[in-house]
């Protein structure tokens, strides 16, 4: 690995490209605009430009309630004609093409021989591992995976990685940069086709596919059986955690050592790993850093508090009284 190049602070960063300008890329230029930056923007597809313009113009209502930066204007965007003209002094680049592994290949190559070799270049990808994205850039150190979640302007979870030719320093950078506008990064370890958040939210929807194709239960019943169930748990503590408090005061390895069995049940069509001794204590050991040092009661307090709030927050955006 190379020496990082002398980098600015990602504080006096004031002008970010978007490449590609679609739901996913407008979402993105939405959320730069919101946090006082500059935007220019590049998407060759036809009426690109208003179509940007109004996804800009919906998402700013909501975007004014969240709280603008100084200064953020619906207006400090541009969109020019060439890639070359949209990465020309900036100091960040989000890539948001269409799913296309040999025009991803392509257009990341084109970004990497244009920028700076001190600005990165994120992709927005839903899937591809950067591995397999890089593979016809010259100098794929600075292309890193920055995976948002639809809408990005309003979800603020990033998953970060890069792939094998990817700096270390430029993953650090581009989770310093998410970090610093406001949005909550996973620095990932390791690439993994679908990356983590992708990967747990397929495995329920093919599990709600195989109930449907089965006649197991409809597709109102899954949706609230996530909505009225688990899904107000997880906002707060997530499905490891909701575990580790169902084992009581014995937390996880309780839980584990208790319902382990159940794994070989078939409550899904997944086939469960071994649950031998290592992952049961790597699972103890994560949920008790994921605690960060808060006890049961405390835990739960939080479960509870947190579960109604959520309820009288979903009631209140579906226009209902009760609950």
């Amino acid at each position: 690995m190379s020496e990082s190049p002398s980098l600015r602070p990602v504080s006096d960063i004031d002008t970010v490209a978007c490449i590609g300008a679609g739901v996913i890329g407008g979402g993105w230029v939405a959320y730069f605009l919101a946090r006082g930056y500059r935007v220019r923007a590049w998407d060759p597809g036809a009426g690109a430009e208003d179509r940007l313009r109004r996804l800009i113009g919906a998402a700013w209502p909501a975007l004014t309630e969240l709280g603008l930066a100084p200064g953020a204007s619906p207006d400090a965007w541009e969109m020019v004609p060439t890639v070359a003209e949209a990465v020309e002094g900036v100091g960040f680049v989000q890539e948001s093409a269409p799913e296309d592994l040999e025009l991803k290949r392509t257009l990341l190559a084109e970004l990497a021989a244009a920028t700076a070799d001190d600005v990165v270049i994120a992709s927005s990808t839903s899937g591809y591992p950067m591995s397999d994205m890089a593979t016809s850039a010259a100098d794929p150190s600075r292309l890193v995976v920055g995976h948002p979640f639809n809408p990005p302007y309003l979800i603020p979870l990033v998953e970060v990685v890069g792939g094998k030719g990817t700096e270390d320093w430029a993953v650090s950078r581009a989770a310093e940069f998410y970090r610093h506008i406001g949005k909550s990064v996973i620095q990932m370890d390791q690439e993994l086709p679908g990356f983590i958040a992708n990967r747990l939210q397929e495995a329920i929807w093919r599990e709600a596919l195989h109930m449907v194709a089965e006649g197991e239960a409809t597709v109102e019943q899954i949706d609230l059986s996530i909505t009225d169930g688990p899904g107000l748990r997880w906002p707060v503590h997530g499905p490891c955690l909701t575990f580790h408090l169902a084992g009581g005061e014995g937390g996880m390895a309780h839980m584990l050592d208790h319902f382990g069995p159940s794994l070989k049940s078939p409550w899904t069509r997944l086939e469960a790993p071994e649950l031998t001794e290592r992952l049961r204590d790597d699972m103890v050991a994560g949920a008790h850093a994921s605690a960060g040092g808060r006890d049961m009661a405390t835990l739960v307090a939080e479960r509870d508090r947190a579960i109604i709030a959520v309820t009288r927050a979903v009631a209140a955006a579906r226009g209902r009284t009760d609950g």
